[in-house]
């Protein structure tokens, strides 16, 4: 495979918001505990804090090696369920939030661990030449959808 140049405008330093960085994704789930555990012993996460919030509990959880992402759960009350899909291509036809992404050094290993720890995934991965990437999909135990990203050359 070719490498694939991915052109990327110039950065907009007079913008108003120029200051603006990616901080969190928030997650409404039901189940606090549940999901603490799920996202601490399946993927490696860090509690980094947790505190309550009317009748909610929150947190904020990290990547084993990265203080830069954090995913922030809402949980608790009575959420509405959301379809919990075991095939990628079932879950491309709602609007609204799709999936997270995580770039790792191998899509396929990484893959590889989840399954050995239970984790859902979702199809096979698959090279995306257009730009540059190994993909592989697998979700939580809400059904929320994890992108894994890997640099293909």
């Amino acid at each position: 495979m070719e490498n694939v140049t991915i052109k990327i405008p110039a950065k907009n330093t007079q913008s108003m918001f120029s200051t603006m960085r990616g901080a969190h994704v928030a997650l409404r789930v039901p189940n606090y505990e549940q999901t603490k555990n799920w996202y601490i012993e399946k993927l490696d996460f860090r509690l980094l804090h947790e505190w309550p919030f009317g009748d909610l509990q929150l947190a904020y959880l990290a990547p084993a090696n990265d203080d830069n992402f954090w995913i922030e759960l809402l949980a608790g009350g009575n959420p509405e369920p959301k379809a919990n899909y075991a095939d990628l291509n079932e879950s491309l036809h709602p609007s609204g939030y799709h999936h997270i992404c995580m770039d790792v050094k191998s899509v396929d290993e990484t893959l590889a661990e989840l399954s050995k720890r239970g984790v859902t995934i979702l199809g096979e991965p698959f090279d995306l030449p257009v730009i540059g990437k190994r993909l592989g999909f697998f979700s939580d135990l809400w059904g929320n959808v994890i992108e894994l990203a890997e640099v293909i050359s």
